[in-house]
């Protein structure tokens, strides 16, 4: 077989994926275009939309992350070609990680004490046990259950959202409409791990955010296509550093992914006093799981074996 990698940092994935799998040819979008045509299969990441058209007979895809919403809205791809994308591959740990971070940040009143330090002003605020912060995770797939999972183990109680009815040790799991209006009035944290889909765009909308409690904060390691920007911006308040302590409805945003990427340099949001914004580092792809995973997906791809594949319309 014939394997076509693009990733940043193409030429190591290409040696170790070929350690693996030494039946294949590894090639690089780097090669010359008469050789990525022949390509059987690609393993790549956000590939750019000539790459997806110059391939003559491609059997399958292999998307290197969890997110598919850039392969699938790529103007390029082929109609009919397999997809499997990479499930958790370790990216798990640093996404909790990520969600750990900013919950403590809330939680423990470091935004406000950032503000406070910039005015010079020494004020302890009440610690509030973690026992009194609920958070809830949008999306149970194999990272939001983690994420979830380790959340709770640090003792925060737990509430997870999915459309279709999940069963979780430790955790309060809701579903459906009903299930997320239930959750959303009852989180001071509120994580995003959903994937782009139709159904899931801008779910965090203006009615959702109000939903929330008074001084709730968001963090969203997930996609960016879950948040209405302009509904996250109202709900978050004045914008001028000079505001202190003034907040709006919503107390502040963690935010690691967006519709755009990078995010452009005019957003509000890099200027927004109580937004921190994070250049799509949550969760970075550990290269020697993801091996695993991509080498299976691909051997399985030429024996024709059955497995888990993308589906285009569901949008994962």
């Amino acid at each position: 077989m014939k394997v076509l990698v693009h990733i940043d940092d193409a030429d190591r994935w290409r040696e170790a994926l070929a350690r693996r799998l030494p039946e294949a040819e590894v090639i690089t979008s780097a090669a010359p275009v008469e050789q990525r045509r022949e390509a059987d299969y690609l393993a790549v990441w956000k590939p750019p939309e000539q790459l997806l058209r110059e391939p003559t007979d491609l059997k399958g895809i292999v998307n290197l992350g969890a997110g598919v919403d850039a392969l699938l809205n790529n103007p390029g791809l082929p109609d009919g070609v397999p997809i499997v994308k990479l499930r958790d591959a370790g990216m798990a740990g640093p996404i909790a990680d990520y969600v750990r971070y900013g919950l403590l940040h809330f939680q423990r009143d470091f935004d406000r004490y950032r503000r406070q330090q910039h005015a010079r002003e020494w004020r302890e605020h009440p610690v509030v046990d973690k026992a009194d912060w609920p958070v809830g995770v949008l999306g149970l797939g194999a990272i939001g259950s983690k994420v979830a999972a380790s959340v709770a183990a640090d003792g925060f109680p737990v509430h997870g959202w999915s459309r279709s009815p999940k069963s979780l040790e430790g955790i309060s799991c809701h579903h459906g409409d009903d299930g997320l209006a239930t959750l959303l009035g009852q989180v001071k944290s509120l994580v995003l791990l959903l994937p782009d889909t139709p159904a899931t765009r801008h779910i965090i909308d203006a009615q959702a955010l109000a939903r929330l409690p008074e001084g709730a904060s968001l963090i969203n390691p997930g996609r960016g296509t879950l948040i209405d920007e302009a509904a996250l911006l109202a709900a978050l308040g004045p914008a001028r550093e000079g505001d202190g302590e003034a907040e709006g409805r919503l107390r502040g945003a963690l935010l690691d992914a967006f519709p755009e990427e990078p995010l452009p340099a005019t957003s509000p949001l890099w200027v927004h006093p109580r937004v921190w914004v994070t250049p799509h580092m949550a969760g970075p792809t550990p290269l020697g799981a993801a091996l695993d995973q991509v080498a299976e997906a691909l051997r399985a791809f030429a024996a024709g074996e059955p497995q888990a594949t993308v589906d285009p319309d569901a949008g994962y």
